[in-house]
């Protein structure tokens, strides 16, 4: 089992708290896509925190660290997924907090269910 943290643009984030559907996520017509500009930045800072490529897929890039796990990034949400390791979880936490200190970027916690509020 793992614990996933993700990051959207703020527009998502704005646009999913106005509609509250639970389904939200699930529709990807619901998830504003990153501009080019911001997906480079994020693989920047993503190699930046020793992440490392590990594969291209259809739907995003893969990125793997030696000691929190993996992170996916696609079109419109960067996905942070690590054990349920505490250490893990915390470091992986923090990371996706940091990475929104642009403005650009929202986390939202899976398990907990909710946007991080700074």
């Amino acid at each position: 089992m793992s614990y996933t943290i993700c990051l959207f643009t703020v527009g998502t984030k704005q646009k999913e708290q106005q509609l509250g559907q639970p389904d939200f996520f699930e529709k990807d017509e619901n998830l504003e896509k990153f501009t080019p500009e911001q997906r480079l930045e994020l693989e920047n800072r993503l190699l930046k925190y020793q992440y490392q490529p590990a594969g291209n897929h259809s739907d995003g890039k893969l990125f793997e660290h030696p000691d929190f796990g993996e992170a996916f990034l696609t079109d419109s949400a960067l996905y942070f997924s690590t054990s349920n390791d505490f250490d893990c979880i915390f470091e992986v936490g923090m990371t996706a907090s940091e990475f929104t200190d642009t403005g650009e970027f929202a986390k939202y916690d899976v398990q907990e269910g909710g946007w991080e509020e700074v």
